[in-house]
Parts: structure tokens; C-alpha cells; sequence
């Protein structure tokens, strides 16, 4: 019995990471993934790599990434304007520019599920509604 509970209990949380609800909303984490990996493919793997693994010294790696798993804020940014200067991601300095892009709010949020679940990252879901909350105004 204790095995048929461990088992609903890990799909619960499971189904709840993939249709997650948020103030009414329904948000389906897996499909924004998908396509997420698309713009990952296009925008993101020629530096980072297939496996999200980066280039030593150069491209600093995505995969089980304490920098870009300890603020959502910041990764969505980045994502959205580039970054300069030296960061530290687990434990080694990496210093190359990297480029913004110009996506819409849903492509952002998607590439970044896709990044932030994927190679040993479990992150919460990067929202619409959290891109456009980070964006500059218009000038």
C-alpha cells in the first residue's frame, strides 16, 4: 500500500510541474518546453552547447548551473538584453559578452522553462507575465 501511495505522490508532483496554476491561470510547463527547445537549438546552442554544458574558460556552461538557477530575475535579463563582465559559475570566472535577444515575452519564458528543466536544473516556471515585468521600458 505505502509503494501505490509513493507512486501517486511522485505523479501528483509530477502532473502539478507540468499544468502548474497560477492566480486562475493554467500554465503547461512541458509544452512551453518544447518550444523552448526549439529557440534554444536557433539562439542559444551554438555557445552553450547541445547539453547545455558550455565551453570551458569561453561559454560559461547551463547545465546544473548555480548562476543561472539562484535568480530568475536575472536569467531573465540576460536573456532579454545580454550580459557583460565577469561572472562565476560554479566556482570557475567566465568573462565573454553575451548578446540579448529580441524575443516576445512567450519566447522568453519558453527558452528559459526549457533551460531551467533541463540537464539537472529543476527551476519554477519563467512566466509570460515575469518577462514583461522585467522588461525597460520603451525609450
Amino acid at each position: 500500500m505505502k509503494q501505490k501511495q509513493n507512486l501517486f505522490s511522485a505523479t501528483a508532483i509530477t502532473a502539478s510541474l507540468l499544468f502548474c496554476s497560477f492566480a486562475g491561470q493554467t500554465f503547461d510547463l512541458k509544452a512551453s518546453m518544447e518550444r523552448g527547445k526549439e529557440l534554444y537549438v536557433t539562439n542559444c546552442q551554438s555557445c552553450h552547447m547541445e547539453e547545455g554544458q558550455g565551453l570551458e574558460g569561453v561559454y560559461p556552461p547551463l547545465a546544473k548551473s548555480d548562476y543561472l538557477m539562484a535568480d530568475k530575475k536575472r536569467s531573465i535579463k540576460q536573456t532579454l538584453y545580454g550580459a557583460t563582465g565577469e561572472i562565476t559559475v560554479n566556482g570557475a570566472a567566465y568573462n565573454t559578452d553575451m548578446t540579448g535577444y529580441d524575443l516576445t515575452d512567450q519566447e522568453t519564458s519558453d527558452v528559459l522553462n526549457f533551460i531551467r528543466n533541463s540537464w539537472g536544473n529543476k527551476g519554477e516556471p519563467v512566466l509570460p507575465a515575469d518577462v514583461k515585468a522585467e522588461r525597460k521600458p520603451a525609450q
